[in-house]
């Protein structure tokens, strides 16, 4: 499923008609996320976003496990495994497809060791087994049965919270004011926009901290694909950042072809998408997440080998701060937290 257009944009006729239920689900939504959470016996990281859809949660949880690996501690990535049909906890394996946990917990994987678990407490107790010390939640921000020592959210600078209204009226999982209560700083992707403002606003009047971070692609990558004309496909979130992320870096997308967020590719559009790129003398280029999802399914052997990826990494900005975020929130647990 694609985001509606008008979530993205103000005075739209449909999302004043959706008005009504999305304040009748906001509702439902702020008394849920209200509700006391358990202990985990080690510190539990949330990276979440404000709205439904993408805003770099996974690059973010990614770069924060390396900060803290590279800080002497043994973290563990926690994931719903959207996507996939295994509900856990177990924990994800070279052998595990997107078809079984998802596509995002595979990219986690290669970092980290990272549980899937549609029961969250399940997940932690699993993690904990396994010898984690710290466990980064890979979106469950609005989740109340985990009790988060650090609450980042992450917000896209391009799209921001869009209309500021709760679905369906708009993109918000929950009204803000119920999220910020939650949130204990706010990571602002990329440049920032009029609907990111509002959310940087709104976080100052809280007196809650705003940092700010890059996504950066893989130089080797650029270097090899600049000034090669190139058909990009993308199911995520937001393709256009996917497209304009090539463009902003030589790289001229000539094809475009965009797809829902974890779609899982058809034959008929493998071979449309392989047609179109030889028929116009282009290279096919995608994102990691659906390169992760393709590589679970046999049929896509000929795409994958056809294909090139753009992996992006995220760099934040106040680099010295966030570490030392996380060590606060590290500190304030102590070593003696009640067992879930």
């Amino acid at each position: 499923m694609r985001n509606p257009a008008f979530w993205w944009t103000e005075h739209s006729i449909a999302a004043a008609l959706l008005a009504p239920i999305g304040a009748g689900y906001g509702a439902i939504a702020a008394r849920y996320m209200a509700r006391p959470g358990r202990k985990a016996p080690v510190p539990v990281i949330c990276v979440g976003n404000f709205t439904l859809g993408g805003a770099g949660k996974t690059p973010t949880a990614i770069a924060l496990a390396q900060l803290l690996s590279a800080s002497g501690h043994r973290p563990f990535f926690l994931s719903r495994g959207y996507g996939g049909r295994v509900a856990g906890p177990v924990c994800v394996e070279p052998k595990r497809g997107a078809a079984d946990v998802g596509d995002e917990p595979l990219l986690l994987a290669r970092v980290a060791p990272t549980v899937v678990a549609r029961d969250r407490l399940a997940g932690v107790k699993a993690a904990v087994e396994g010898g984690a010390d710290t466990i980064i939640m890979d979106d469950g921000l609005q989740n109340p049965s985990i009790d988060k020592d650090l609450a980042i959210a992450v917000v896209d600078g391009r799209r921001g919270i869009g209309n500021g209204r709760t679905f369906p009226a708009g993109p918000l999982r929950a009204p803000l004011k119920a999220q910020f209560n939650r949130v204990d700083a706010v990571l602002l992707v990329g440049p920032a926009g009029h609907a990111a403002e509002r959310a940087v606003d709104a976080a100052r009047k809280r007196g809650v901290p705003v940092f700010r971070g890059d996504l950066q692609p893989a130089p080797e990558v650029v270097a090899e694909l600049a000034g090669k004309p190139v058909l990009a496909f993308a199911g995520i979130a937001d393709p256009d950042k996917f497209f304009a992320t090539l463009e902003a870096h030589g790289i001229p997308a000539v094809i475009r072809r965009p797809f829902p967020d974890h779609h899982r590719y058809r034959t008929d559009e493998m071979s449309a998408l392989l047609t179109s790129a030889q028929r116009n003398g282009l290279q096919l280029v995608t994102t990691e997440k659906d390169f992760a999802r393709l590589s679970g399914d046999p049929a896509a052997a000929r795409l994958i080998e056809r294909s090139a990826v753009l992996p992006v990494a995220l760099r934040f900005r106040e680099l010295p701060a966030m570490e030392a975020m996380l060590r606060d929130a590290r500190r304030r647990r102590g070593a003696g937290a009640a067992q879930i």
